[in-house]
């Protein structure tokens, strides 16, 4: 019992007041549905331009395709056990409203928004939690900005849903839910025209003025330092332009130095998202982060450009050694003529919001070739349970688990209580050479206080990491995990080996320090979606071990 009191107080005593009777309200108080006629549309006084597409999740008229699995409609309505929560979150989204190709399927979507209305009664089910319902209201609202008409008993709905979420804000969660139900609030508020319209866009407005600077750090990074939540972001942000620029003429007065600096920020979202991404233009798998679920990185920038006329910075080298310090977020890009590093060197988030994060601390991610070699295990799924809990957990990540531990504490899905943070960063190159040496303390509240300490040594042709752990410990291993394309070789000596590459490229590798197998592992690089792969452990004999690749 002592010890699940010190887990709460070390998770709890993080949060701000407003997360505590924030929560208390949010389930003491539930509001009436106000039912009142929607107002008037607003007359537009700009162009919408297409919003970044994702992919199609309506695959027939009736039938929905969501983390890995379908439903017909008719099989499993809009509610109840028959799919998980996020799958149900999912459905109410509306995504494909604005998905790739959408207007093939408009006649299914005049469908599909009927039916909704019909069958979803207002502050009832999950529809209407306040997450779907922001996310739905900006697709509708897209969704007729980009020539669509919404039936009078659509409109009305929307009216109704916005009453609701003006009345359930998420001041709870905070960060991104909060942020995407001001979003829509902004989104409504522009789109309808009435003294109740102005006053969603105040509500939206004043959120947006108190997020923005918390939300988007100095570097770019969206402040929770997933690679996921960031694209989200940034299309967040891509959306904003896009709106007040088609009801440039509704904006208040005391708003406007808020929308002429939004492109400002998205210029560096994008730089940040760019030297996020893998030369094979994915993000990089750190903290919560999957594929598929916001826009792809080619998608947004292109919507960008369109948008906001921003181009994306290159990465680009050479012969030479370029390195990119993001340290408001704490990462670190190198780049050489075939390699490409992405370093941790960051702090799990907010101390109030770590509910994305992973126990990663001194995680890396490495291309060679244009191709994924070692990498993080990613995200299949949320919710509670061993799955979530495995994939959050250090040894699912390329850095080192000290006595079996994790090094933050993640537990219950979505919280954590003592945090790993880093210390003794040091960052020095030359034109051949990088050396990035970094320590953290999560594993201090161990017996015998180890710390973690990592160093990377890059060149043109050669990574090396040796990892030193300091302080009394039972057991230390390093885990590189590679990519399922990736087939590793074992030499007799059982140290040393080959990477074989998908395009036939070889890397060669050698251990020191310890004992080294090859580890059966997972990646998940979509949500549902857990492919087996391996990864190569070194057990410490003593205090430091070392892999090499050289290529």
């Amino acid at each position: 019992m002592r010890n699940k009191a010190v887990l709460y107080w070390e998770t709890l005593r993080h949060l701000k007041a407003v997360q505590f009777y924030g929560r208390a309200w949010f389930r003491l108080v539930t509001p009436r549905p106000d039912l009142a006629p929607a107002p008037a549309t607003r007359a537009c006084s700009g162009l919408w331009t297409v919003s970044a597409q994702r992919n199609i999740k309506l695959i027939d008229k009736s039938e929905f395709q969501f983390l890995g699995k379908r439903g017909q409609l008719h099989e499993i309505g809009w509610d109840g056990p028959q799919r998980e929560k996020l799958w149900r979150y999912n459905q109410h989204y509306f995504d494909d409203l604005n998905a790739a190709q959408a207007p093939d399927r408009v006649d299914w979507h005049k469908a599909l928004l009927a039916e909704w209305v019909a069958r979803n009664p207002p502050g009832q089910g999950t529809a209407w939690e306040p997450y779907p319902t922001s996310l739905r209201v900006v697709n509708w609202v897209k969704w007729a900005l980009a020539g669509n008409v919404l039936t009078d008993a659509c409109l009305h709905s929307l009216a109704v849903q916005v009453r609701w979420l003006g009345r359930r804000l998420e001041f709870h969660l905070l960060g991104n839910h909060l942020f995407s139900n001001a979003k829509a609030l902004v989104f409504a508020g522009l789109f309808f025209d009435s003294p109740e319209a102005d006053a969603w866009i105040h509500q939206g407005m004043t959120i947006l003025a108190r997020e923005l600077p918390e939300q988007i750090l100095d570097d770019g990074a969206q402040f929770e330092r997933s690679t996921m939540y960031h694209a989200l972001a940034f299309e967040d942000l891509l959306d904003l332009i896009n709106v007040t620029r088609v009801y440039s003429d509704a904006i208040p007065e005391r708003w406007r130095r808020l929308v002429e600096v939004l492109p400002e920020q998205a210029q560096r979202m994008s730089a940040w998202l760019e030297c996020m991404c893998h030369p094979d233009g994915e993000i990089a798998l750190f903290n919560d982060a999957a594929f598929g679920v916001a826009p792809a990185p080619v998608e947004l920038r292109r919507h960008a450009l369109a948008v906001a006329g921003i181009r994306p910075q290159s990465l680009a080298t050479g012969d030479a050694l370029r390195v990119v310090h993001l340290r408001p977020s704490g990462y670190i890009r190198a780049d050489t003529s075939e390699a490409a590093l992405i370093v941790d060197v960051a702090p799990i988030g907010p101390d109030y919001l770590p509910g994305h994060a992973h126990a990663d601390t001194l995680s890396f991610e490495l291309s060679i070739y244009k191709q994924r070699v070692i990498v993080n295990g990613g995200i299949s799924q949320y919710g509670k349970g061993s799955a979530r809990d495995a994939e959050r957990g250090t040894p699912a990540h390329s850095t080192v688990t000290v006595n079996g531990e994790n090094s933050s504490e993640v537990w219950a899905g979505f919280r954590v209580a003592r945090r790993a943070r880093p210390f003794d960063l040091s960052v020095t190159q030359d034109q051949e050479t990088l050396r990035i040496s970094c320590a953290h303390d999560g594993y201090k509240r161990l017996p015998g206080q180890p710390v973690h300490r990592r160093t990377w040594n890059l060149s043109s042709n050669c990574l090396q990491i040796k990892d030193h752990v300091e302080g009394a410990f039972e057991s230390a291993v390093a885990r590189f995990h590679l990519h399922p394309n990736v087939i590793c070789t074992v030499d007799a000596s059982g140290d040393s080996g080959q990477l074989g590459l998908s395009d036939g490229h070889e890397i060669r590798w050698r251990a020191t320090g310890g004992a080294v197998q090859l580890e059966p592992s997972f990646y998940c690089p979509e949500f549902g979606r857990r492919e087996p792969t391996q990864c190569i452990s070194i057990a410490l004999d003593g205090e430091s071990a070392a892999i090499t690749l050289e290529w």
